[in-house]
């Protein structure tokens, strides 16, 4: 397999579980994970924002360059977590051991995927067609659409985060989203061990 985890979505959801997912790598029960970001950030909501009612952020604070500050800080600081640019993702497929990610210029094998794009309709990506149903915490005239799941997992190795997990589209929830299937992955890394990395002050 090319990676462990494979995350797509460049948004909210998905860079919150880059930067958890990135901070673990350098953990023992991590040593020798491959994990990667596909960034999905042309088409993120955030693209668009103006963040006032986020704890943390400076009201005024423009969405899109929350997104650039946080793939700069996935660098800065995991850069063990891959970053792949310019790429869409056309197709997800299960293969045996894992799964198969066909973008628009490559293809990747990976042990997890984790779906963090937007909940808009018609949904692009192929091969998880099955899964699709109306969004259930939005209106229906939007025609939002979400990914069956249970607790983010739509199946063994397959994650869904954000508002595309059927979660409503407000920045700190999104962003927790994606943060909570990052813990889930590094528990199951770490033997079903309860799992979450911390900082802290010396």
């Amino acid at each position: 397999m090319d990676f462990d985890v494979l995350i797509i979505g460049g948004g909210a959801a998905g860079l919150s579980c880059a930067l958890v997912i990135g901070s673990g790598l350098d953990k023992a029960f991590a040593k020798n994970r491959k994990a990667g970001i596909i960034l999905h950030q042309r088409s993120s909501h955030l693209q668009s924002a103006l963040l006032n009612n986020v704890f943390g952020i400076t009201p005024g604070t423009k969405g899109m360059d929350v997104l650039k500050a946080g793939a700069d800080q996935l660098t800065e600081l995991y850069p063990k977590m891959q970053q792949i640019t310019k790429e869409k993702v056309k197709e997800v497929a299960e293969i045996n051991g894992g799964f198969r990610v066909v973008t628009n210029k490559n293809e990747y094998t990976a042990e997890k995927v984790v779906i963090a794009v937007g909940y808009t309709s018609p949904f692009r990506i192929s091969g998880l067609e099955e899964y699709l149903i109306p969004h259930q915490k939005a209106k229906l005239s939007k025609d939002r659409v979400q990914l069956k799941n249970q607790d983010h997992l739509v199946k063994p190795g397959l994650y869904v985060a954000g508002t595309l997990a059927g979660w409503r589209s407000q920045y700190a929830i999104a962003s927790g989203s994606g943060a909570a299937v990052a813990t889930d992955i590094l528990t199951d890394w770490n033997d079903g061990e309860h799992t979450k990395v911390h900082d802290k002050l010396a």
